[in-house]
Order: structure tokens, then C-alpha cells, then sequence
């Protein structure tokens, strides 16, 4: 890891002010931050581990755990609360015994609630990866996620 992340900082050096596309740059690569990899960039910016943690922490963006095999995103925007966005979050929760920002055990879902894809006319939706799932019901979920195990 700690050569991945020396790759990622080359183009960052003697740029102080570049904290958040370095973390970014870092989380991209590695899926997640953890406690080496801001370790190693409070080093490389000359800076405390927990000045990085304060900032990071501010930006939902950032994650410090590694994430699931499939990224699965439920919308909760108005049009999906609306037509019962919140009984899916709350079918994919219990299916998963997790909360959003949480992975499964197994690593092969992670969890996150999301304010708003922009696809409106298909509420609710949730996103699995990249593939959009529409007019979801609880028991469309199932089904999502069973053709994902």
C-alpha cells in the first residue's frame, strides 16, 4: 500500500493546500482511507493524522472502511420519499443487517442513502453500482439483491 500511496502524492508535491484532492486521489485508488493511508499523508503534507480525520470527517464523501463488492444506493429525494422511498431503505436494511454507511459482513454490499439521483419519473429508485433499479417495490428489492449474491 504504502508504494500505491507514494504514486498518488508524486504529483502533489510541495502542494500543502491539495488536502482534499490528495484524499481523494488516495480514496480512489484504494476504495477507502485507512488509518496507513492517512498515516502516510500527514507525513507527506507534514501535518497531524488528526488535523486529516477533522477534515475528512466534515465531507461525507470519504469513507474509512473498505466498501462492499457492490455500492448499493438508496434515494430518498422528495419523489422517492414520496412514493415510499423509506420503506425500501428500510427492506434493504433489514435484507442486509446493515445502515447506511455500513458494509456487510461479507463484504459484498455497502450501504448508503442518497438525497437524490434526478430520476424522478422512476420513484423510488435505488442504484446498484451503476445500474438504476426503478418503481421499486420491498419485494423488487429482494430481487435485486438476490441476482447480486
Amino acid at each position: 500500500m504504502r508504494e500505491q500511496l507514494r504514486e498518488v502524492l508524486a504529483p502533489f508535491k510541495g502542494e500543502r493546500g491539495a488536502v482534499i484532492p490528495i484524499l481523494q486521489k488516495a480514496q480512489d485508488e484504494l476504495g477507502y482511507l485507512p488509518e496507513e493511508a492517512i498515516k502516510e499523508i500527514a507525513r507527506f503534507l507534514r501535518t497531524s493524522e488528526s488535523e486529516l480525520y477533522g477534515i475528512a470527517t466534515f465531507y461525507a464523501q470519504f469513507r474509512f472502511t473498505s466498501p462492499g463488492e457492490h455500492a448499493l444506493k438508496v434515494c430518498l429525494g422528495t419523489a422517492c420519499h414520496v412514493r415510499g422511498g423509506a420503506r425500501i431503505l428500510d427492506t434493504v436494511e433489514r435484507e442486509l443487517e446493515v445502515e447506511p454507511g455500513e458494509t456487510t459482513s461479507d463484504y459484498k454490499f455497502s450501504l448508503e442513502r442518497v438525497a437524490c439521483f434526478g430520476c424522478c419519473a422512476l420513484a423510488p429508485v435505488i442504484v446498484v453500482d451503476k445500474t438504476v433499479y426503478s418503481k421499486m417495490t420491498p419485494s423488487k428489492v429482494t430481487q435485486v439483491l438476490d441476482s447480486y449474491r
